[in-house]
């Protein structure tokens, strides 16, 4: 059986497509509310090296909160525990769906990477 475990806001419409084809191609998942249990600083480092993705790929860039700090200009001064640290300190500023199965990260919803994947 997998272990997939999902991140995800019950209000962002990208993680309801994400969980509808999930369970529409009959996948097992674990869902995790992002804001209520997000992943902390050392879990997230896990995550962007498991992924092989830069640390940006893993900020809401399109989240309100993400403008409200002016991160699109203050992300590339700061390290990557800095960086962590604010990741970690709020859900809202994490891309979602964020899907985790063993060594297998993906973040966003892409159906023909999800697809590849053979969650």
């Amino acid at each position: 059986m997998n272990n997939n475990t999902i991140y995800q806001y019950p209000k962002c419409t990208t993680c309801a497509k994400a969980l509808k084809w999930l369970t529409e191609e009959k996948i097992s998942f674990t869902p995790i509310h992002i804001v209520e249990e997000t992943p902390d600083a050392e879990t997230l480092k896990s995550l962007i090296e498991k992924s092989g993705l830069p640390l940006r790929k893993f900020f809401n860039t399109s989240g309100k909160k993400y403008r409200e700090l002016g991160l699109k200009d203050k992300l590339d001064a700061m390290s990557l525990d800095e960086a962590l640290k604010l990741l970690a300190s709020d859900g809202m500023l994490i891309k979602r769906p964020l899907l985790v199965n063993g060594e297998t990260v993906l973040i966003g919803f892409n159906e023909k990477m999800w697809k590849a994947a053979r969650l």
